[in-house]
């Protein structure tokens, strides 16, 4: 699909809204290479191919494992996922498939196992600005395959 409209570029204050929200879970007490792990299979979830090549991208730059990222929809069978992993994508995969159901208490307690209160606030807005980005670019589309992870400031 060729892009329709740059929602990003037109730089409307929902938008801008948007970004200040990722920006502040970025800065949160949450681990930012499992953020990434997380976008990721978000994006999988919902089928966003741009999100998919920039976090990709993204947890490579990092470190990442392929074998963590080729894997990651598999998580339940893997050991190579830390039981906080497993929580948080837990979270993330139950708040993306809602599908107007409930978060069970069994889900809930799994997550607070792992998370602060506020960590799984953080890890919730986490959830809802990947689904936000999903959704905008799969709307309005995106030009797939052309994100470069930015360099690092020296």
């Amino acid at each position: 699909m060729s892009q329709r409209i740059n929602a990003f570029a037109i730089g409307n204050k929902a938008v801008n809204a948007l970004h200040t929200m990722g920006f502040q879970v970025q800065n949160s007490s949450l681990d930012n290479s499992f953020l990434e792990l997380m976008y990721f299979r978000v994006s999988q979830m919902n089928g966003c191919a741009f999100c998919l090549d920039m976090h990709s991208k993204e947890l490579r730059a990092k470190g990442e494992t392929e074998q963590r990222i080729f894997l990651v929809s598999a998580w339940r069978e893997c050991s190579f996922y830390t039981d906080k992993e497993k929580a948080g994508l837990l979270w993330a995969e139950t708040l993306t498939a809602l599908n107007g159901k409930e978060v069970n208490d069994d889900i809930y307690s799994k997550v607070s196992h792992y998370y602060s209160e506020t960590e799984i606030v953080d890890l919730t807005m986490a959830v809802i600005a990947i689904n936000s980005y999903n959704r905008i670019n799969i709307a309005f589309g995106a030009n797939v395959g052309t994100y470069q992870v930015p360099e690092k400031a020296h």
